[in-house]
């Protein structure tokens, strides 16, 4: 068969849908839209192959309403309007305003995405996106302030048993040539939580077999290693790429950081895609060593929004360079992490101190909220010893400054001084 598994196998039915519980399960959103039948406009964040085109069709058939697609890679701003024009005149045989999918939505510039925004606001298209990026960053706000935002799940290795399940029990040719499934680890590995990926796989182990098929650790290996160009067609070597440039810059080697910054610049990729890496490593891997260091990649993400290529290749290589070559530290995402994991695990519902707690009415005041606090401005260097934590964590610690850099030597240097062995560094 020429079609490949991936689209043999795409689900016609939201029974056949696998993986987003926490959208199309018993309590999903999703299964309150098909109750309904009151959908708003909305965006579907998630990586690739976990299943946001396929949810944006099965909405469509559910509740049987036209549905128009865009692609962002090939369609502008007249195709924009051409299809909205279509949508109109669908509209006006429909008491309910028909879809319209735009896949890659990130990828729109401001002018497609404000062609969109009228038909939008005047509910003529209740809207579809599905992006991979981060909306917050890639959809103007008033387009973004009409949209629900839904973020879907990498598959675990649950829902890829499932899909392996059905791919190997109903489809036509796999059960035709006996397939069978002797060990799935490397299978999994591979796909990533990528379902798509996971078929694809699938797909080029059955092309590289006679006979019948056995899936198991060494073949899937195998098959990989001979058939790198189609299993790296649908971007696994776009996150290879960008995984060494990270781990080139957090190693402070900028000759090979810009070695793949342009790797990436001359594949084609969206530069504000690397601009927002550019941000999240300032944070993540230098952080209070250079705090400058953010600054200069938030000036970056707004340079390149401004002027784009071939220009913004320039500020870029900039950033890239004096991110590379600055002191590192990840105090500041270690201590977040550490906050969080106790926060997410802990059973307590820990009070806020009394002395913390604003007391705007008497009663509060007579209950003893804020009685005790002191207001640092009133002492020596804006600074007195009180208790800012609940109780039962006094003394906890989640930031530790990293002496190994100046700046956060400095940091240590005067917590030591005004907290003492309580804020010492560890």
């Amino acid at each position: 068969m020429s079609t490949p598994l991936a689209e043999r196998l795409r689900p016609k039915s939201m029974d056949e849908y696998i993986g987003q519980e926490h959208l199309v399960g018993e309590n999903g959103v999703f299964r309150k839209f098909f109750e309904t039948g009151n959908v708003p406009s909305f965006i579907l964040w998630g990586p690739p192959g976990v299943g946001k085109t396929t949810l944006a069709r099965l909405v469509s058939s559910t509740l049987e309403r036209p549905f128009f697609t865009l692609s962002a890679v090939s369609a502008g701003v007249k195709d924009v309007r051409e299809v909205i024009e279509k949508a109109r005149q669908s509209h006006l045989f429909s008491q309910r305003a028909p879809f319209l999918f735009i896949d890659e939505i990130h990828r729109f510039n401001k002018s497609q995405q404000d062609s969109l925004l009228g038909a939008v606001e005047q509910g003529l298209v209740t809207l579809i996106g599905a992006t991979t990026e981060n909306p917050s960053f890639e959809v103007i706000s008033p387009l973004l302030s009409r949209c629900q935002v839904y973020i879907l799940h990498p598959m675990d290795d649950s829902d890829l048993q499932k899909l392996l399940d059905r791919a190997v029990n109903t489809d036509e040719e796999l059960v035709r040539r006996h397939t069978r499934v002797v060990e799935s680890e490397a299978l999994f590995r591979f796909s990533g939580g990528d379902a798509r990926k996971l078929l694809n796989i699938l797909d080029i182990i059955a092309g590289a077999t006679d006979g019948d098929i056995v899936i198991d650790d060494a073949t899937v290996t195998s098959c990989l290693q001979q058939n790198i160009a189609l299993y790296d067609k649908n971007g696994e070597q776009h996150y290879d790429i960008i995984s060494a440039f990270i781990k080139s810059v957090r190693g402070s080697d900028p000759d090979a950081a810009v070695y793949w910054l342009a790797r990436m610049l001359a594949g084609g990729e969206e530069p504000r895609f690397i601009a927002r890496r550019l941000v999240i490593l300032a944070s993540e891997d230098i952080g209070l060593a250079n705090p400058n260091a953010l600054l200069l990649a938030n000036a970056c993400f707004d340079t390149v929004h401004k002027i784009g290529m071939p220009e913004a290749r320039i500020t870029l290589a900039e950033t890239t360079i004096y991110l590379a070559t600055s002191p590192k530290s990840n105090s500041a995402y270690m201590a977040i992490d550490a906050a969080l994991g106790l926060v997410n695990h802990d059973t307590t519902d820990r009070p806020v101190p009394l002395h913390l707690r604003n007391a705007p009415t008497k009663l509060m005041k007579e209950a003893g909220y804020a009685k005790g606090y002191k207001y640092a401005h009133d002492y020596d260097e804006h600074f007195v010893e009180q208790e800012f934590l609940p109780e039962s964590l006094s003394g906890r610690r989640f930031y530790t400054p990293d002496t190994g850099n100046a700046a956060e030597a400095k940091i240590a240097e005067r917590m030591q001084r005004l907290w003492g062995d309580k804020k010492a560094n560890r």
